[in-house]
């Protein structure tokens, strides 16, 4: 492997200070096609381009995936075989952060389509001509909060609309916020992918029969057409990211378009091992299992930043302020940086982890207490990092020169972050289809 003597900022002002190069993908007509729903601000969809900068320690297991070496501790990952060609979520940093980085792979911003799921369906119903055509994959993160075990898990009987709004009426509908995997099954039926991967919070194979229709009402897109295999809980910190993150994820394969032998041993009671289409995990954070890397930990990813008042870079100088709230709320602990982080939440702000915490609120690291660094929670750049989007990635944007204003703030760079799946397993999950994708299809 080439190595780079180059050096990664992490002080950036502009996308021009890294001289990464990023290949304009989006006109390769040889990729597979990704249609992308609740993108959100893009982990999943990064993971399926590749191309990104990424911990050497995440990837260390699959040195075939590394593009060149940047330095120790940064590689810059090969681009994959998918090439999105649509992307959608309701919220406007979502769309923002998205478009802006995207657009190093030469994505128009007219590709990612703020309306929401429900409409975006009745209008291509209506003759709109909404979703593209041969579209390979389908992915996409169904809103989450009614199901997590964090939240008020409502579940199907949600009273949020489609478009985040409270109801009204009395009882929850077809487009509650808590049934739109339903509208994700729609776009399935329309586009009739060869794959698409459903994502959600691990909180929703505890909430009853939940887990069993939504792996049903899939199953039956296009007319009882797909294999849905049984959903496996993925911890992110198996897969070489350094969060205590797990997230349920649906893979549903199209019957017709895969070979009759490979479609028997999908239907089959015990998929061989060499078919099954969830990544193997590489790191042992929760498997106790030697013969895998150790976890990639927080000084893996954070220890090279500077404190967010020497820095130049908007998403690790502009951050929440909110007060130490005591040990009976949530987000009150101090991260521990030779371990996996916590789980990145889309929260208030005063539920972002402390990367640091005083002594007179019990804070462990003194040394760095006694060099004046000051009690504060983590940054959005921190909590990225966390998650494994790349040191590149503009959250924060100022509107002006002087950073008073801002096209999105620190809270809307919070919000879109926890959101997130984190790349780094979006990459483990595209690169197991990838080379799949020979083996399953006519």
């Amino acid at each position: 492997m080439e190595y780079s003597k180059q050096q990664i900022s992490f002080d950036i002002v502009s996308d021009s200070q890294l001289t990464i190069n990023y290949p304009q993908t989006v006109k390769d007509t040889k990729k597979l096609k990704v249609l992308s729903l609740f993108s959100g601000c893009g982990g999943m969809d990064l993971g399926f381009e590749g191309n990104f900068i990424a911990p050497f320690k995440s990837v260390a297991t699959h040195p075939e995936w590394i593009e060149n070496r940047i330095d120790d501790d940064w590689v810059h990952l090969k681009p994959t075989n998918f090439s999105l060609i649509f992307a959608n979520d309701i919220l406007k940093e979502a769309s923002l952060t998205w478009t802006r980085f995207m657009k190093r792979y030469g994505y128009e911003p007219s590709i990612y389509r703020t309306e929401s799921i429900v409409d975006l369906v009745k209008q291509h119903k209506n003759g709109g001509n909404i979703f593209p055509d041969d579209v390979d994959v389908v992915v996409g993160g169904f809103p989450c909060q009614d199901f997590s075990v964090a939240g008020k898990r409502k579940g199907f009987d949600s009273m949020r609309t489609h478009d985040d709004k409270l109801r009204t009426e009395n009882l929850p509908t077809e487009e509650t916020r808590g049934k739109l995997y339903f509208w994700m099954k729609e776009v399935i039926d329309i586009t009739r992918p060869k794959i698409f991967i459903a994502e959600n919070v691990k909180g929703l194979v505890n909430m009853g029969q939940v887990k069993d229709i939504i792996q049903r009402d899939f199953a039956h897109a296009s007319g009882n057409g797909y294999i849905v295999l049984s959903p496996q809980v993925l911890h992110a910190g198996n897969y070489g990211v350094p969060e205590s993150r797990e997230r349920v994820i649906f893979i549903g394969i199209r019957k017709d378009a895969l070979k009759t032998e490979i479609a028997q041993a999908l239907e089959g009671e015990h998929v061989p091992a060499n078919l099954y289409p969830y990544p193997k995990p590489t790191h042992n954070c929760t498997l106790n299992d030697s013969t895998l890397h150790p976890p990639v930990v927080l000084r893996d990813v954070l220890e090279r930043l500077k404190e967010p008042e020497e820095s130049l870079d908007p998403s690790q100088r502009f951050y929440s302020k909110a007060k130490y709230m005591g040990t009976h709320c949530q987000g009150q602990k101090e991260i521990a940086m030779d371990s996996i982080g916590p789980t990145i939440r889309s929260e208030h702000h005063g539920n972002i982890e402390f990367r640091r915490l005083s002594l007179e609120h019990k804070g462990k690291y003194k040394d760095e207490l006694m060099r004046g660094l000051m009690e504060r929670r983590l940054t959005p750049r921190e909590c990225a990092l966390i998650q494994t989007f790349p040191p590149d990635y503009q959250f924060v944007i100022p509107k002006d020169y002087n950073w008073k204003r801002f096209i999105v703030s620190a809270s809307g760079a919070y919000k879109v972050i926890g959101n997130a799946v984190p790349p780094i397993l979006a990459y483990h999950i595209a690169m197991r289809i990838q080379n799949l994708w020979p083996t399953y299809f006519k």
